[in-house]
């Protein structure tokens, strides 16, 4: 809050205007007339309040008047607005507040504080997280001091802009808080009363006849009937509250169910081939791109070639329209231990396997940080889900809006196959596409699996383009 002080003199002396510390010059009065002092408070640049105290010559009698005046604030060229911190106490304590996050998050919950009062931080340092329904972010320290007090409390939801604790640059005036887990035993005795208290309390009376007289209660459970069900124990049980993230993707893949039209087609592939190229060219592609080669690079060029092929499965219905689009962002379904995230692979069309390998990997590596951003992502035209890394042989996955298909990978499992008549053990996995059957036939959904099958089983046909 902004303070204006102005003095003025009836006869006519100039005026002076403080904003903090600045303050100009102030003509001496002359004469021994009334002065008027001025106080205006400027809060937040709303309104301004102004008290006038007229004040009589300095020999005469102390006495006061107040009259307030409360009106509208015209905005001042001199006057400075703060956006990043509030500053007291002539400047040493600042306020840490929630950044913005994002053009489609309105608010978040305070998920924990990363320090405690007393702490020290430096500049930029994060203090607390705020989940989100998409991301976590972080709120970092404006200045370097000293953890003053928390303003919020974890659990409370909170918008940008919201302050949430204090922080002294000097470190004045900080108390340690002790931890929540202290002992009763350990809080401070209560003191003593005074002897004369101490004869005056009566002492408790002993009922020792009516305490015998009393019969023992029987330690056993009352016995319930045979029809009555044995429920579990409620202390067997946690409550706990859903997180954000958690909450929206339980939203989301509802709604996927209720508006689409999903239907899911099958087929398996002899991971053979691939297997054996990235065998024979592992340590050749780590020591010129500085990756490991896997498995996705291969499904995402498939899924771009078979996407160029059927252009209906990039597409999406809008309204009474279909939006065909020439370019495709491919999601990767990524599992964090705080639930599930899509970054998105931009332009994979044009990537080749190195370039598709180092995205995955530090996509994937934020992600499980935590530290991924929003447009990271944002969009996405169609997603591959790779179920397989957690050992899952088959699955029906579900469509993530507003896209029309997704392909589920599956674990490898060697399988007695026929090839050119014999019997012979074959690494194979179960390719699934769940697609909008509103929007997709079940013929080029088939045909989209099957051109994925061809080019995984023989990656020739990417450079051949057939």
């Amino acid at each position: 809050m902004f303070s204006v002080v102005r003095r003025k003199a009836a006869s006519g002396a100039s005026s002076a205007l403080i904003f903090g510390k600045s303050v100009h010059k102030i003509r001496p009065a002359v004469s021994t007339r009334v002065f008027s002092e001025e106080i205006m408070h400027y809060p937040r640049g709303f309104k301004h309040a102004r008290t006038f105290y007229h004040l009589p010559p300095a020999e005469g009698s102390m006495s006061m008047s107040p009259i307030r005046e409360v009106g509208y604030l015209q905005h001042d060229a001199n006057m400075q607005i703060w956006s990043r911190s509030f500053c007291s106490s002539g400047g040493d304590l600042v306020e840490a507040v929630v950044p913005h996050m994002g053009e489609s998050i309105t608010d978040g919950t305070l998920a924990a504080f990363l320090k405690k009062p007393g702490d020290r931080v430096e500049v930029d340092e994060p203090i607390a997280q705020v989940e989100t329904d998409k991301v976590t972010i972080d709120v970092n320290s404006p200045e370097a001091g000293v953890i003053q007090k928390f303003i919020a409390k974890e659990g409370d939801t909170v918008e940008p802009g919201t302050k949430i604790a204090v922080i002294s640059k000097s470190g004045e005036g900080v108390t340690h808080v002790a931890p929540s887990d202290e002992k009763p035993s350990e809080k401070a005795a209560p003191s003593p009363l005074p002897p004369a208290e101490e004869k005056e309390k009566p002492k408790p009376k002993v009922e020792t006849a009516s305490m015998a007289e009393k019969p023992k209660e029987s330690s056993l459970p009352p016995k319930s009937s045979a029809t009555e069900p044995q429920l579990p124990p409620k202390e067997k049980e946690r409550r706990v509250p859903m997180t954000r993230l958690r909450k929206r993707v339980a939203a989301r893949l509802k709604d996927s169910q209720n508006t689409f039209a999903l239907l899911t087609t099958f087929n398996e592939v002899d991971m053979t081939n691939l297997m054996k190229l990235r065998s024979d060219y592992k340590d050749a592609f780590v020591e010129k791109h500085g990756v490991k080669l896997g498995l996705m690079s291969g499904f995402v060029k498939a899924a771009v070639s078979a996407l160029q092929n059927q252009p209906i499965v990039n597409a999406v219905i809008d309204g009474d329209d279909i939006i065909y689009r020439d370019y495709v962002d491919i999601s990767i379904a990524v599992g964090t231990p705080k639930g599930l995230v899509v970054p998105v692979l931009r332009n994979a069309g044009s990537m080749n396997f190195a370039e598709v390998e180092k995205e995955i990997n530090t996509l994937a590596k934020k992600a499980t940080d935590g530290t991924i951003s929003i447009d990271e992502m944002a969009g996405g035209t169609f997603t591959i889900s790779n179920g397989g890394v957690y050992g899952s042989l088959l699955s029906t996955p579900i469509i993530n809006p507003p896209q029309s298909a997704i392909l589920g990978m599956h674990s490898i499992v060697n399988r007695p196959m026929v090839v050119g008549g014999n019997i012979v053990p074959r690494p194979m996995m179960f390719i699934a596409l769940t697609y909008d059957h509103r929007l997709i036939d079940g013929r080029e959904a088939v045909f989209f699996l099957r051109r994925i099958k061809d080019v995984v089983e023989d990656p020739r046909r990417l450079l051949l383009d057939i």
